[in-house]
């Protein structure tokens, strides 16, 4: 009689960190690492903070109003550090990091006039969308924007982003994680083409 041998499939390398991001929800060092995330998308990071906010919320969603407060305030001080590496390290590293999105070297035109248009609403906008918001903070440093209309701008835009994210998992999560743990790969794509949209949108700004 020959034995039977069932060879289980290893997850992929998506869901391995899905699961392991989860797995922070109920470690003390989750917050911070969230707090840490947040802070340095708003200044250098490319990964928003978002997607550990949500997996946060999943493994305890009970404490969704903690970690978006925890997500706020570190994109917040991140936004107030982008403003500070544009206004004081504007050679060394402002314009090297606004390099990376601005290949067609118009970029920074056309957000100066976005301001100029929008000003306040402009930030507001920037804070909410999947726009690249680092941009927008660094350039303020840059052209020596007000750092308090900065500020400003940063808790009312991203606290409604991310209190939005952290409301709907915990009104929702229980019949949403299913879905977006059967399909996370797919998931994963869309965060990932909303991620490239928002930086190719940087090059249509009027």
């Amino acid at each position: 009689m020959t034995a039977e041998i069932t060879e289980v499939k290893k997850p992929n390398i998506i869901r391995r960190l899905y699961a392991w991001t989860v797995s922070w929800a109920e470690h003390p060092a989750g917050a911070w690492a969230l707090f840490f995330i947040a802070f340095a998308e708003s200044s250098f990071f490319p990964i928003p903070p978002d997607i550990l906010l949500i997996a946060l919320c999943f493994g305890a969603k009970d404490k969704w109003l903690k970690y978006a407060l925890i997500c706020t305030a570190g994109s917040v001080l991140g936004g107030i550090a982008g403003w500070g590496i544009g206004w004081g390290l504007r050679e060394s590293v402002a314009e090297p990091l606004m390099a990376v999105f601005d290949k067609s070297g118009h970029t920074q035109e056309k957000i100066e006039g976005w301001y100029d248009v929008y000003g306040f609403w402009g930030i507001l906008i920037a804070a909410i969308t999947p726009i690249p918001y680092k941009v927008f903070t660094i350039f303020s440093g840059m052209a020596n924007y007000s750092l308090p209309l900065l500020i400003g701008a940063s808790i009312i835009g991203r606290g409604f982003r991310f209190f939005i994210v952290a409301a709907l998992i915990r009104i929702f999560g229980i019949r949403v994680r299913p879905f977006v743990e059967k399909h996370l790969e797919w998931c994963f794509v869309i965060g990932t083409l909303l991620l490239i949209g928002g930086i190719v949108a940087i090059k249509f700004l009027r």
